[in-house]
């Protein structure tokens, strides 16, 4: 495997499609429906981040992302459906080792979209994408404990759960449980 065509393929991050969704590099016109999910304080509930206090601090978000786009420092698709085109969330790789051929997924979904199958559609295209056009080895994810949705999410894209690393993270004031799973590519090839 060579570095340089990974690193060519993840800075290049193009749109993935799947049934219902367009996967596709977040841009400044997707101020307003980020701003919707993203200001709600249930949606980052599980999550490192507070919710969003302004448009302002969206914009300015998206005006960082997009910056970082070109040096392949923020590795997330916004999540747009098809038939409306809205953006609902965000699903990419938080995190990319390329020396041990893996990455770490993660994702946002908007509320009102929440329990309709779109963050495991999403999530199963990334890994689609993680496994045979960058070809690594092994994705992984992180749930913060309490997240039950989001655990399902995964199992339901064949993750495995490998442990829960218990005060893993301090966040929000507090430490919490950080619940481990993987999937690696040799058992993620009958779902592709």
């Amino acid at each position: 495997m060579l570095d340089t065509h990974i690193k060519y393929i993840i800075k290049s991050m193009p749109t993935l499609e799947t049934e219902r969704l367009v996967l596709r590099r977040l841009t400044k016109k997707d101020a307003s429906d980020m701003y919707e999910y993203a200001s709600n304080p249930n949606v980052p509930k599980f999550l490192t981040w507070t919710e969003h206090e302004s448009i302002d601090y969206t914009k300015r978000y998206l005006k960082f992302v997009i910056s970082k786009y070109k040096t392949a420092e923020y590795l997330d698709w916004g999540v747009e459906l098809k038939c409306t085109g809205k953006l609902i969330g965000t699903c990419g790789f938080t995190s990319v080792d390329i020396q041990n051929s893996k990455g770490e997924i993660g994702y946002v979904i908007s509320e009102p979209y929440w329990n309709n199958g779109y963050a495991s559609e999403a999530v199963k295209r990334v890994l689609e994408f993680a496994f045979s056009e960058i070809e690594f080895n092994r994705m992984e994810a992180r749930v913060m404990e309490g997240n039950d949705a989001s655990v399902a999410v995964l199992k339901k894209c064949g993750m495995v759960y490998e442990g829960t690393f218990r005060q893993e993270i301090f966040v929000k004031g507090e430490f919490k449980n950080i619940i481990h799973f993987a999937v690696c590519k040799d058992s993620f090839t009958g779902r592709i």
